[in-house]
């Protein structure tokens, strides 16, 4: 009786086992990892044209290893990372000093809320604290609602006063000529042209400011929030340039500080 007891509990392990375990599948899961960093955008954004960013599960560990420097910025090269299975990923762009730029984390100060806000400014004006990385939405009562925003990086900061002239759902991006150049000239070369999905850097919305080249949009790198890293352009997480395009309309007046 012992024996067979024995034999038993070693034919129940062997099955167990995770060689075995993974038998049960024709083809091992995927692995889903969402690009957000608080709540994820793609399921609140919801739609068919919305799918969540998938891995192919690697078949067994990758070592890691070593790699040369990569330079860092908005547009750095992208690289393979082990725990994705040797999918590639981007890089996280140069940070705010005080502010570590982390894939994954958003300091909660650049989630969306309604603050206190003295102005003179009308309702439905927006405002963007560039140095402070603040973009309001003016309200009634001395009330605002603010969102955290990423800004131009040292050499791409302006100021000024417009007004919104186009709404664009998943923009096209057509980087200018200048852009094209500067970035070329450091090893960085960008598409001449990009259609809008989320590998778009201008993300899921964008809001055209007066004549210029400048835009409130969206991000496919929502972990720079709260930094200055954009070419002069105000990037906000995908779910917030949503939900603020859902609340102003062609005309709002936009302030640049």
């Amino acid at each position: 009786m012992k024996k067979c007891f024995l034999l038993l509990a070693g034919i129940a392990g062997l099955i167990a086992s995770p060689v075995l375990a993974d038998d049960r599948y024709q083809s091992r899961p995927p692995v889903i990892v969402s690009p957000d960093l608080t709540a994820p955008w793609i399921n609140q954004l919801g739609g068919a044209r919305v799918q969540p960013v998938v891995y192919p599960r690697a078949p067994a560990p990758v070592v890691a290893q070593q790699q040369p420097p990569q330079p860092r910025g908005l547009f750095a090269p992208r690289v393979v990372h082990p725990l994705f299975g040797g999918a590639p990923v981007q890089q996280v762009a140069m940070g705010r000093p005080g502010i570590p730029a982390i894939q994954g984390h958003l300091d909660p100060q650049f989630l969306p809320q309604v603050v206190d806000y003295q102005t003179k400014e009308r309702p439905g004006t927006i405002v963007i604290d560039t140095n402070n990385r603040f973009l309001y939405l003016v309200m009634d009562g001395g009330k605002a609602r603010r969102y955290g925003v990423g800004v131009g990086k040292p050499g791409f900061e302006w100021a000024g006063a417009h007004t919104i002239t186009r709404k664009q759902e998943w923009p096209d991006w057509t980087p200018p000529s200048e852009m094209l150049s500067r970035e070329a000239a450091k090893g960085h070369y960008l598409p001449a042209h990009m259609e809008g999905g989320e590998a778009n850097p201008l993300g899921a919305r964008a809001m055209y400011l007066g004549s210029t080249l400048y835009r409130i949009h969206g991000t496919n790198a929502p972990w720079t929030i709260g930094n200055a890293v954009s070419s002069g352009c105000i990037r906000l997480r995908n779910e917030d340039v949503t939900d603020l395009y859902n609340r102003v309309k062609v005309g709002t007046r936009v302030i640049v500080m």
